[in-house]
């Protein structure tokens, strides 16, 4: 059968069954489940069985003879149904990219066989990268089952059958005429050509560490590799960057990536740039410093500690000149990494001294700290009108009390209503009352006179030390102490907390500890209680910069996790000094709604009687609630245009079109 014919019957199905979105069901029989954040939910059954979504690879075998290789491998759908790579029987081409690499025992890292040659576009000068086989060939073994022959040759002087040699695939499979995307796969396969085990691979960062923030990581175009395992095959020290001449070698890479904006040689007015973009703006969403985060679960995780070297630890510290020893300290000038490990022992069980475990303390985790902890006992005078009287205690880790004077900080926030924060007061407690049972503080501020539902008091606090180093210096260290919540009714009799949207530890897969605000606040449910809906920066932002910024909780959140994908400005001020909050790179899918919300909560309809949100910089303003939401990510003159023309003076239309049952669902539109 001709291939236009096949395709002209593939056409006329999905035409037959374009417009219907009748969602499949989680269990029907040998049927992959799909989630209402994915299109295929949205497919009517009989197409789904068409077009049989997905791409996955299994490689069954490599070999070499003479300077050959060939590998063998089957491609399959989501249910392990196997699928044409020329997309003739099954819908959908599949194109396959390859790579071979060896690693020698005593090795620890990849040399590519698939090289090229890749020309500065400016000097002509030519740089060696390990890239993918170019113009091998196929043959067809069965039903989804290939094997292609490398058109690269292995040259005598760099074969060597008794090491390990890894193949890796890395492959798309476009959907996307079928109102679905693009299918990434990867897969690897390990061997020794002469025969025996396989003894030495590159283990030291598993793609789960990866894509607790990237959701899921994938690089280069159409973001078809995403396997770390395959990463290290190409991103090898015998690979430079055509652009700047620097190496793309991956632990000098990704160092330099994740440090970015706070790289010595980016905060000395430089930049860091690679052949696939700027990546000066970009910083870590947690402490630097936190190396177990990537550096866990693989069989190699731990060679940071035991096998310091210049490449990957002047990555980071990029103002250390080990040929001249400048920045060094007493490491001086060294010419090899052979004596790395005589200063640098793994750890010592010591904090802050020249130990690998030891230099990457973060001194806010510094066992050292005696800890500070605020609990809120009891509140009293809670009756509209009345200014409530907190009770609570301070304390140490160890339950010894400290003197609320010598705190750094000390404060109580009283606000509320839970159903939509309007009202907000923080007031300093240092010179609270000290009794047999702790502290007592009556805030000046008053429970306002028309106040009904549930309010809360919270608390912040923290202490400023210096904690010693074993060379007899100190480190500045916060010591900050959780916010604790009381909520109380005012005309409730049981109180009742603000809805769940977001939990704090959805956003801790990639923050590990969310704190904001010089770690002050690090309780999402304080963070609403300011950004408030009727809250904006007109208090910090200097008059000429005027008009204000809303600080609404769901406009700040979505457009600062929005960051350089924004179309307009988003500058906030504090004390007359300004952030820009375009710089922020997410690592993430923000179509990924369920990344950080509880259940349902960023579906339409929202709940009734929400406030609109004070938007003086937006198009318009106030903002009711769901386009506030909306227009956070989606911030163009378009977006906010198509939202007033869908706003009444008594509510918002948003859900009769983007509601769960509705074509345009906020589900639906933002599956991927």
């Amino acid at each position: 059968m001709k291939t236009s014919t096949v395709r002209s019957r593939i056409l006329s199905l999905i035409i037959l069954t374009a417009g219907l979105i009748i969602p499949i069901t989680a269990d029907r029989q040998g049927n992959p489940s799909y989630s209402a954040g994915q299109k295929e939910f949205y497919l009517q059954n009989d197409a789904l069985a068409f077009v049989r979504p997905g791409l996955k690879i299994d490689i069954q075998k490599a070999e070499i003879a003479g300077d050959t290789a060939k590998v063998t491998f089957r491609i399959a759908d989501d249910k392990g149904q196997a699928l044409d790579r020329e997309g003739i029987i099954t819908p959908g081409i599949v194109t396959l990219n390859f790579v071979l690499a060896r690693i020698k025992q005593g090795d620890r890292q990849y040399t590519a066989y698939t090289t090229r040659m890749q020309p500065n576009p400016t000097t002509g000068k030519l740089y060696l990268q390990a890239n993918r086989d170019i113009g091998g060939s196929y043959a067809s073994v069965s039903e989804g089952v290939y094997t292609y022959t490398f058109a690269t040759r292995l040259g005598p002087a760099e074969y060597d059958p008794k090491v390990t040699h890894t193949v890796g695939i890395y492959a798309t499979r476009d959907l996307g005429e079928f109102g679905l995307g693009v299918y990434a796969g990867n897969a690897v396969f390990d061997w020794v050509p002469s025969g025996g085990l396989v003894i030495t691979v590159r283990d030291i960062v598993r793609t789960e560490n990866c894509n607790t923030c990237h959701d899921p990581l994938a690089a280069h175009g159409l973001g078809a590799r995403r396997e770390v395992r395959l990463c290290v095959l190409c991103h090898t020290p015998q690979s430079t960057d055509h652009i700047t001449g620097g190496p793309i070698d991956l632990k000098v890479m990704i160092h330099k990536i994740h440090r970015g904006a706070d790289l010595p040689s980016v905060q000395a007015g430089g930049a860091y740039e690679v052949a696939d973009g700027d990546f000066t703006e970009v910083r870590f969403p947690r402490d630097i410093r936190n190396c177990e985060v990537c550096h866990d679960k693989g069989a190699q995780s731990k060679n940071y500690l035991s096998q310091p070297a210049q490449a990957p630890c002047g990555s980071c510290h990029d103002d250390v000149n080990f040929a001249t020893g400048k920045n060094h300290g007493l490491g001086g000038a060294q010419t090899s990494d052979t004596n790395c490990t005589v200063c640098h022992a793994p750890e010592t069980g010591r904090e802050f001294d020249v130990s690998v475990k030891g230099a990457h303390a973060i001194p806010e985790k510094s066992a050292q700290l005696p800890g500070v902890n605020v609990q809120i006992l009891s509140v009293d005078g809670t009756a509209a009108g009345s200014n409530p009287s907190v009770s609570f205690t301070l304390t140490d880790n160890k339950g010894n009390p400290l003197d609320a004077s010598k705190m750094d900080r000390l404060r109580l926030t009283l606000a509320g209503p839970t159903s939509e924060f309007t009202f907000h007061a923080r007031e300093d407690v240092q010179k609270a009352a000290l009794g047999p049972s702790g502290y007592t503080y009556k805030f000046t501020a008053a429970v306002p006179a028309t106040a009904k539902g549930t309010f809360l008091v919270a608390a912040e606090a923290f202490r400023d030390l210096k904690l010693p180093k074993v060379d007899g210096t100190t480190v500045n260290a916060r010591d900050a102490a959780a916010n604790k919540t009381f909520y109380f009714g005012v005309t409730d009799r049981t109180p009742a907390k603000r809805r769940a949207i977001v939990a704090v530890a959805r956003c801790n897969t990639c923050h590990e500890k969310l704190s904001a605000h010089g770690l002050a606040r690090n309780n999402l449910e304080y963070c609403p209680a300011c950004h408030r809906p009727n809250y904006t920066d007109e208090g910090g932002r200097p008059k000429d910069k005027m008009p204000a910024e809303a600080l609404d909780f769901k406009n700040v959140i979505h457009k600062l996790h929005s960051g350089h994908h924004l179309e307009n400005d988003f500058t906030v001020y504090d004390d007359g000094e300004p952030e820009n909050l375009n710089m922020i790179h997410y690592p993430g899918d923000r179509r990924n709604c369920s990344k950080c919300h509880e259940g349902t909560s960023y579906q339409l309809p929202l709940p009734k009687n929400l406030m609109a949100t004070i938007t003086p910089r937006g198009f318009f303003s106030p903002t009711p609630p769901a386009a506030t939401a909306c227009l956070g990510c989606h911030d163009s003159q378009s977006a906010a245009a198509h939202a007033f023309v869908n706003i009444a003076p008594f509510g918002e239309a948003c859900a009769t079109c983007h509601g769960e049952d509705a074509e345009f669902a906020v589900s639906k539109v933002h599956a991927r």
